[in-house]
């Protein structure tokens, strides 16, 4: 029986990722070999938010996988986009990483200790929104790189700090280089962020069987409830946005627990909701969330134009 080909994007952090998944493939009897896949987020340098942000990671792995070059891909599931496309089954959410957001910052410096006008990097308008929310007095930055070449700005000092997801770092090894894990109250995730999705043909049946013995049912619960606020309110919308959804145990069983927040580009304006729920109701929950948060003004906030959310942005 030949080895399953599993698609993967080429970076250390993807490659990890996808290695990962493979080990738990190789533990239920099937050899797989990694297939790098250059994607267009890949090739690009423009900021996310110029090329569509969603699926710019993503639509050249479904392309091969569609072609029968790879049997099975491995995406960070915050970059798939809410819509289901046909042909590809979410085969499996494995168990995941924790979702917070960190601080890599020069002299072990947390956030709160950055002095007014230092320089901290992200390439993300859902952290810069945050960020400025938070009213630190810092300038903002526009970055773009794997995570080496981002901490690389930091070790140089042409930055005093970078924001990141916790779960990279953590894939990677490099937790020790982290001086400050962010508390979600301060910093909330992007929908999905920390989870892994795994994906393959739809009609290929036995493929689809094997691998859903990775899936994790609370995490799956967990994101389909954050990506179903990212879904509702998505449309025409281009505001930063944070959720995070997590099933606890409650008095008569377990009960699923969300909090979102949708921000300015800027971050002066926001809207910050949670909900609760069972946990079999997800993506209604989140739905329905997403929906109050509109009527609560997240929708003028979103179709308000928006100014760069990253003023200052390095050549």
């Amino acid at each position: 029986m030949r080895p399953l080909r599993l698609g993967t994007r080429a970076s250390a952090l993807a490659t990890t990722q996808s290695g990962h998944v493979a080990e738990m493939v190789r533990r239920l009897g099937r050899e797989v070999e990694l297939v790098e896949v250059t994607t267009h987020g890949d090739v690009s340098r423009a900021p996310l938010a110029q090329m569509g942000g969603t699926g710019v990671f993503v639509s050249a792995l479904r392309d091969a996988l569609l072609a029968d070059e790879v049997d099975f891909a491995v995406h960070s599931l915050k970059d798939l986009p809410t819509t289901p496309h046909p042909g590809i089954t979410l085969a499996a959410v494995p168990p995941r990483e924790d979702p917070r957001d960190v601080l890599v910052a020069r002299d072990g410096l947390t956030l709160g200790e950055l002095p007014v006008g230092s320089r901290v990097g992200t390439g993300s308008p859902r952290r810069a929104a945050q960020l400025g929310a938070l009213g630190l007095g810092v300038e903002v930055v526009e970055i773009r790189g794997n995570v080496g070449t981002r901490i690389g700005k930091v070790t140089s000092g042409e930055l005093d700090a970078i924001l990141l997801a916790r779960a990279g770092m953590a894939r990677l090894g490099r937790l020790d280089e982290v001086t400050e894990v962010l508390d979600p109250l301060q910093m909330l995730p992007a929908p999905g962020q920390g989870a892994l999705a795994v994906e393959c043909r739809s009609d290929d049946q036995e493929l689809t069987a094997l691998l859903g013995e990775l899936d994790d049912a609370r995490t799956r619960v967990a994101v389909e409830a954050e990506r179903a606020v990212l879904a509702t309110l998505e449309a025409g919308c281009s505001a930063p946005l944070g959720a995070l959804a997590e099933v606890v145990e409650g008095e008569s069983g377990d009960e699923l627990w969300i909090r979102a927040v949708a921000l300015s580009a800027d971050g002066g304006l926001s809207v910050r909701m949670s909900a609760t729920g069972r946990p079999e109701e997800a993506a209604g929950v989140g739905a329905r969330l997403a929906s109050e948060m509109l009527a609560d003004g997240a929708k003028d906030l979103m179709e308000a134009p928006h100014e760069a959310a990253v003023r200052n942005q390095h050549p």
